[in-house]
């Protein structure tokens, strides 16, 4: 079926409506509409409306209450800020801090925050981005649900673990990079399944452990780590500073807790922002366009360039759904939840 054309704010809206008819209430409908609207609007399929079921499950399965609101802890004197967010998904907690952790950064020269008791269903590239916008660069990472083998291994054991870094480009867009550790992101695998096409070589093992190109049987064994053990040890530094410093789930200990209910991993969020001026280089704003330019001029395309593209046309052409997808919409819209999208 033909796409549809909508504006940001006609999805997001679209969004926050099916979000708020099955059990949120409009502040969380609304954060986490705005990280799924972002991936539309940037061609990021894999965690754009296809996050929605899985989303409104969570809340059905009674995963999370639909209407907690974050607690933030948030010592003036101290370069660290602790937020709670009792078990609800992070888009609201992530909202919430980001001013602050940017204002801490400012006064510290560096800060991290820590998002705790959390559900999550989203890259990162929109939170780095978020920081990037108030002048400070950052990090952020968090563990999964026990999705990947680790190097040499055959079960799996570490989640697809992603890692974002922005930094503030003056008035050009900000440099971001955003990968998951594993070869590719588990979502990617769930559209393969859905689009009914075989997966390439090397992104996952079956459940015996072999080689698999079925996104089913891989979906059911492992994905694997890229890069092999260099994919795998900055997935397992990941697992040490967003779970095992910030007090909160390993991946594996996140899918113990779901019970093979496949439902959205619970654990924390680390978030480490940077003030670019922390050293005194007042000049970083063109010393940073130095290197990027003269990555650009070898031809090479820098991490976030296609979705800057994709951004650009959707300002002016609006943002794709097929109709298919949007007719579902509607009809979750109006209270039928159990509906795939895809």
């Amino acid at each position: 079926m033909t796409d549809t054309y909508l504006t940001y704010d006609e999805l997001h809206t679209l969004l926050a409506g099916v979000l708020q008819a099955g059990g949120y209430n409009a502040a969380h409908a609304a954060a986490i509409a705005h990280t799924m609207s972002k991936a539309e609007r940037d061609q990021c399929r894999s965690h754009g409306i296809y996050r929605l079921t899985g989303i409104l499950k969570s809340r059905r399965a009674g995963q999370n209450h639909g209407a907690r609101e974050p607690t933030i802890d948030n010592p003036p004197e101290r370069a660290i800020l602790k937020i709670d967010a009792h078990g609800e998904f992070s888009p609201l907690a992530f909202s919430r801090g980001a001013p602050l952790l940017a204002e801490k950064a400012r006064r510290h020269g560096i800060a991290a925050m820590a998002i705790n008791h959390c559900l999550h269903l989203s890259a990162l590239w929109p939170e780095v981005e978020t920081l990037a916008g108030l002048g400070v660069g950052a990090l952020a990472m968090c563990p999964s649900s026990a999705y990947v083998a680790p190097s040499g291994g055959n079960a799996p054991l570490l989640g697809t673990n992603p890692l974002a870094f922005a930094w503030p480009n003056g008035d050009a867009p900000p440099y971001i990079y955003d990968f998951a550790t594993s070869v590719v992101a588990r979502g990617e695998i769930e559209l393969h399944r859905l689009d009914g096409k075989p997966l390439p070589d090397g992104w996952g093992i079956d459940a015996d452990g072999a080689p698999s190109r079925d996104p089913a049987a891989v979906l059911a064994g492992a994905l694997l780590p890229f890069g092999g053990h260099k994919g795998s040890a900055i997935s397992t530094m990941i697992e040490i500073l967003a779970a095992v410093w910030i007090g909160d789930h390993l991946s594996s200990e996140s899918s113990e807790a779901d019970g093979g209910r496949g439902l959205a991993p619970r654990h924390g969020e680390l978030i480490i922002a940077i003030d670019p001026t922390a050293f005194g280089a007042a000049d970083h704003e063109t010393h940073t366009r130095v290197l990027l330019d003269a990555i650009r001029d070898q031809g090479a395309r820098l991490p976030s360039q296609r979705r800057y593209t994709a951004r650009a046309t959707a300002a002016t052409q609006g943002i794709p759904i097929s109709a298919d997808n949007l007719a579902k919409l509607r009809c979750m819209e109006k209270g039928e939840l159990d509906i795939e999208l895809h």
